[in-house]
């Protein structure tokens, strides 16, 4: 039994500190892992907490330098009250005013094993132990000494032994190498301090006591506010349509420039190109001005520009002002704000996110300008643009909400077909000119790179010179093309590699689709070539019917009502399901419908298991894996030859039928092992690798590795996605040469093989008793009728993370298993520049030299 009144708790008032308070009775020592903390804590003077799990608390020691991992380095550790175990997880600021006020953040956090009995050890003043920890590792001792510290305080000393993770003082200082929290990647001094008198919240990674209760009360408005900023935000584009549609529309300058995002956090500002590539050192005067507006965590969108001397938006200066490092001729015009000053603004109205923008930028003339919007009805838009001179306009539909994807609320009208194409060859010039005589222009179709026609004007003496030198670097020998053009077409031509793009005004498309009457207005090196596509533009009609299906009438106003989703009628799309992210029902419907492309592939031709949270993440949970009698909307029935004595088995291959299981309540989504065309013949082996929760991620990464070095000296090639949740899974793809039995057993070998060769960190059984500081590989997700989350799925809990694929490459940077979620997966997604799971083939086989190496025998 602990105190009435224990020492920790006498000394902190818990009206104006949100630590946690100790109870009146200590949890009893459970069969678990021993977990330690330490706390970076920049109270009067900054020291570090040393906090050791045992007998239902947190035996604490403040070390004044940290711990270091040179042996010679004794450090003193102030024996100071036991905590909570709950304060392993305190981050926060501390008020002023109260005991040990200032900023505390988690800087490590593990699991200890000791050597022999901890407790008597303790009591003896001499322990001896391992950490395992995301920065700290290796046997360490606690020794009491006989020093007498303030008062009654004893003194200890912390002591790093001689191991191979031990390294000399001056080669390697872990406390100043390593500052940060590894749980918000927060600095001390960096907290804004609360009030004194007031309670101090553990703070959100990214976001001030002040901006949290902002976006708090931006919540409690009907208005989304999410609690972390994203790394990274793609911007919302644009569909191309034929002419103005009716409804209410904001219209703006089509501006002829580089499209740039900026992302302030922490007063640093960064800017990105459209495909994520940072350009803030070729835009310093922007990247300054944005600093100086003082806000807080953003993300803003805009473009860069130059004007002639008329005013009006030149491309090709703006290239020159890039190429000759003028910046100061660039203007930044801003636009839109999906994130300003800490509250996420993007299931806002764009009229409101516009206001806010505005209200924030300077009144002054700069390089920071806003994007005034047409006051000019719909019908004439176009031709009034046009009249000015303008490349065109954008049109945002009143009331729509910001989504990193191209989307039928921004539409944007030409005044003259324009748009980019990839160049894949050149003639040799004519006559006095030098350089080249005309590009040979392509653009990306399902089977390839299809020709789309020359241009050969708008070029002066300088672009033809720079182009041509760096065409004939590109050389080669052959047509990128799929398909070849006419004889006469290719006849002089100089093939490259199809890297370079460019934008080419003209007339319009041929017959045989080819640009008429092109001419080359400049290099855009912010767009990947694989993205260059022909432009077909909408009929006005089509958009109307979209504003009108996704008119959010019953959404805005709060009431009860439907939402069309593509083909699916979403009851209820003002639902919440889960409340750490704020996301409702409709935006889960509408996040899978946006990733279709990724996700299908992984679902399509296997039978699909359900995981149903009619009430969201916060309530009750059950998996469906037949049809049964409940009707979800456009989700196929497979034959009931495939499961006999069961309710039919089911496939989801279609967006409708995504957004239908989202309709039913679902959060994830389950997949065989198997496709149901041949579903007595798995053709994949899966291995969750599931980790005690008190291990550190860096356990996690180190099981990985493990285990990929061993599938590769089976010669068996693995494919990595996250979990979702604390682990790692392994998918190894397989001919169908085995049954179920087979593959289960094999799977059953490897976990064995695993634990019997590293059982200090392996265990190939099941339950929490059996992977205590150890890691589980779960090999059961291979029976028949057995299913594991499927790639690109949610995951049906807090924050809504999501299994994601990764390539090897990427585990050193990888976070955690949840680093992922339902608002940055698309962030990633149009980032990347090739498929994790490229080169993924149902082709290798399992061997018996494969079985031999395991120590194990087929059946």
């Amino acid at each position: 039994m602990a105190k009435a009144t224990s020492d920790y708790n006498r000394k902190r008032n818990f009206e104006s500190t949100s630590e946690p308070r100790e109870t009146g009775r200590r949890s009893r020592a459970k069969a678990g892992a021993l977990r330690f903390v330490v706390q970076k804590h920049d109270a009067r003077h900054l020291h570090y907490d040393f906090r050791l799990e045992l007998e239902g608390t947190l035996k604490s020691w403040a070390v004044p330098k940290g711990p270091s991992l040179d042996p010679s380095q004794k450090r003193l550790a102030v024996h100071v009250e036991d905590h909570p175990l709950a304060y392993a997880s305190f981050e926060g600021s501390i008020a002023e005013g109260n005991y040990g006020a200032g900023d505390v953040i988690v800087w490590d956090h593990g699991i200890w094993q000791p050597e022999g009995d901890p407790v008597a050890a303790y009591e003896a003043g001499k322990l001896k132990f391992s950490l395992v920890g995301e920065k700290l590792s290796g046997a360490w001792t606690l020794v009491r000494t006989r020093l007498k510290g303030s008062g009654d305080k004893q003194q200890w000393l912390l002591i790093k032994e001689q191991d191979d993770v031990a390294r000399p003082a001056d080669e390697y200082d872990i406390v100043s190498e390593l500052p940060a929290s590894v749980i918000s990647g927060e600095l001390v001094g960096g907290m804004a301090k609360p009030a004194a008198n007031q309670a101090s919240k553990a703070k959100p990674r990214g976001k001030t006591p002040a901006k949290a209760a902002k976006a708090a009360t931006k919540a409690k408005a009907g208005k989304t506010a999410r609690s972390v900023m994203p790394d990274t935000l793609s911007p919302q584009l644009a569909t191309l349509v034929e002419a103005p549609p009716a409804g209410d529309w904001i219209y703006e300058i089509k501006y002829d420039g580089y499209r740039i995002m900026a992302r302030i956090e922490a007063r640093e500002v960064t800017l990105f190109s459209r495909n994520g590539h940072d350009w803030t050192a070729r835009m310093v005067p922007q990247a300054k001005a944005l600093a100086k507006l003082g806000l807080g965590d953003s993300w803003l969108d805009g473009e860069a520009v130059v004007l002639d001397e008329q005013g009006m938006p030149d491309f090709q200066a703006l290239q020159n002002a890039f190429d000759e490092a003028r910046s100061g001729d660039i203007l930044y015009f801003l636009f839109d704000a999906p994130w300003l000053d800490g509250v996420d603004q993007r299931e806002l109205p764009v009229e409101q996110r516009r206001a806010a923008l505005l209200d924030r930028l300077p009144k002054r003339r700069g390089p920071l300008r806003f994007s005034e919007a047409f006051e000019v009805d719909h019908q004439s838009v176009l031709g009034s643009a046009c009249a000015l001179g303008l490349e065109g306009v954008i049109g945002k539909r009143a009331g729509s909400p910001y989504r990193s994807s191209r989307s039928a609320d921004w539409i944007k009208l030409k005044c003259r077909q324009r748009q980019e194409f990839v160049v894949v060859g050149f003639t040799k010039p004519q006559g006095s000119r030098s350089g080249f005589g005309a590009l040979l222009l392509a653009v990306n179709e399902d089977k390839g790179l299809r020709y789309a026609g020359r241009v050969g004007t708008g070029f002066n003496e300088a672009l033809l010179g720079s182009l041509h030198k760096r065409m004939k670097a590109l050389a080669r020998d052959d047509s990128p093309l799929h398909k070849q053009p006419s004889a006469a077409q290719r006849r002089g031509v100089q093939w490259i590699e199809p890297q370079l793009v460019v934008e080419v005004a003209f007339a319009g498309w041929t017959g045989e689709g080819l640009v008429r009457q092109g001419a080359f207005v400049g290099e855009r090196s912010d767009k990947p070539a694989e993205q260059i596509v022909e432009e077909q533009a909408a009929p006005a009609q089509a958009v109307e019917e979209h504003a009108a299906r996704d008119k959010p009438s019953a959404k805005a106003s709060g009431r009860k009502g439907r939402e069309q989703i593509g083909e699916v009628s979403v009851s209820h799309p003002e639902r919440v399901v889960d409340e750490q992210s704020g996301t409702t029902k409709a935006q889960l419907a509408r996040f899978y419908a946006e990733i279709a492309e990724w996700l299908l592939p992984e679902v399509r031709n296997r039978p699909v298991s359900l995981l149903r949270a009619p009430s969201g993440v916060g309530g009750e949970q059950f998996f469906q894996k037949h049809a049964e009698r409940l009707d979800i909307p456009n989700i196929r029935h497979l034959d009931a030859a495939l499961d006999p004595g069961h309710d039919r088995l089911m496939t989801i291959d279609s967006v409708p039928a995504l957004v239908g299981a989202v309709q039913m309540g679902t959060l994830e989504l389950h997949t065989w092992n198997a496709a149901y065309a041949s579903i007595e013949k798995p053709d994949r082996l899966i291995l969750d690798l599931d980790p005690d929760p008190a291990l550190p991620w860096r356990a996690v990464l180190e099981a990985t590795r493990l285990s990929l070095a061993v599938l590769d000296e089976l010669g068996l090639e693995a494919f990595l996605k996250t979990s979702g949740g604390s682990g790692m899974h392994l998918v190894v793809p397989l001919a169908r040469h085995i049954d179920w039995d087979t593959l289960k057993a094999f799977g059953k070998a490897f976990s064995q093989f695993m634990a019997s060769e590293l059982p200090d960190r392996f265990s190939a059984r099941m339950g929490p008793k059996n992977r205590i500081g150890k890691v589980y590989v779960d090999y059961l997700r291979n029976g028949r009728g057995a299913s594991t989350v499927a790639a690109y799925s949610v995951r049906a809990r807090p924050g809504l993370p999501v299994s994601v694929p990764i390539g090897r490459e990427e585990l050193a940077q990888l976070r955690d298993s949840k680093q992922w979620h339902i608002g940055n997966l698309q962030q990633r997604l149009a980032a990347l520049s090739d498929d994790p799971w490229a080169g993924y083939a149902n082709r290798q086989r399992i061997s018996q030299a494969m079985w031999k190496k395991l120590g194990a025998e087929a059946p």
